[in-house]
This record gives structure tokens, sequence and C-alpha cells, in this order.
């Protein structure tokens, strides 16, 4: 049994009990420190860099003044897509921080303080985004080259079920049925099925 009790005066404690996913919890936490960084950097909260009590100064702030967390938000997208337009970061990213402190405000406030269908408006279209595409055939030619005979498996399950990196994480056994030629009994082939009863 764990030993970890959950303290719901703690705002950051709050804020990570709600993260599940691994790549969520390691990612969330730094995207909400940024938008902390940027109040501190303002003289908003104070001196203190650490999140724990950035986040405590941000929740006392918002609860006592939700205009002020509203205009504060709204000026942070503001810097973000400036920066967004020098390509420092994609467009995407700053909706990713946004994600971030929503729902460190969800978990620690009974009503909502922030008008987010407001501060969304302010967002760019979802049609920005990284350069994401699909690898030509000689790219895929070049990459099967490699010596490493496990590389290949790797390159044709992605390229044929067109799925990223991040998805090898989650795939297991129970997802892979075999495909049997009915003559010779051999696998010719795998389906992949996110079915759970497989």
């Amino acid at each position: 049994m764990s030993n970890f009790a959950l303290n719901e005066e703690n705002p950051l404690q709050m804020f990570l009990y709600a993260l599940r996913a691994p790549e969520s919890k390691r990612q969330y936490p730094r995207r909400l420190k940024v938008f902390l960084d940027y109040l501190t950097n303002k003289g908003e909260l104070g001196d203190n860099n650490n999140l724990e009590i950035q986040s405590k100064e941000f929740l006392l702030k918002t609860k006592e003044n939700p205009k002020w967390a509203n205009g504060q938000l709204m000026e942070f997208i503001l810097f973000q897509k400036s920066r967004a337009e020098r390509g420092e970061i994609v467009f995407t990213t700053i909706r990713n921080y946004l994600k971030a402190t929503k729902l460190f405000l969800d978990m620690n406030c009974e009503v909502p303080l922030v008008n987010w269908k407001r501060i969304i408006k302010g967002l760019p279209s979802p049609k920005n985004t990284a350069n994401d595409r699909a690898p030509t055939l000689d790219e895929i030619r070049k990459l099967i080259e490699y010596p490493d005979r496990r590389i290949k498996p790797i390159i044709f399950c992605m390229v044929s079920g067109g799925f990223r990196i991040g998805s090898w994480d989650y795939l297991q056994w129970k997802h892979v049925t075999p495909l049997k030629d009915e003559k010779t009994e051999e696998i010719i082939a795998c389906k992949l099925s996110n079915n759970k009863q497989t």
C-alpha cells in the first residue's frame, strides 16, 4: 500500500493526480511551468521559480480575481503567437500550453473561473500544424537498406499502418492477429486490432 496521501490544499498535487499516461506526466508539468514562468518573469507571481509555489500563487490570484487570470492567459497567447510567427515554436504548441493550464484550474476550482471559450478564440486555427508528412519512396528505400534486420519490419509496419513512433509504446502482442495461408498454414501477414478482446 502506498504512503502517498493526496493533499487537496496543494494545487500542484491535485494537478498531478489527474495525469495518468506516462507522456502526460512528463509533458504537462513542463507546459504548466512555461505559463507560470511567463507570469513570474512579468512580475505577476513574485520571484520564486519553484513550480509548487508558483502554482499556489497563481491559483490564489485567480480565485481572488478571475478577470486577472483571463487577461494573463490572453496576453500569454499573444506572446506565444509572436514566437510562432518568428519560427521559435509551432502554432500547435500554444494549444498544448493551454491544455495544461486548463487542467490545473479544472482540478483546483469548484466552478470555472476562466472563460475558456473567449480565450480559445485567440488561438491560431488548427491547420497551422507542424510539418508532418508521409515519407517518400526514396526515404523508405534508404531506411530499409540499414543492415540491422529489425529495422525492416518496424519501417514496413509504420508505413503500411500509418502509425507514429509513439504508438509503439501501446502496441501489445494481443493486438496482432496472424493471417495464415489456407494451403500451407504459414503466416503470410499480420493484422493489427485495437479490440481489447483479441
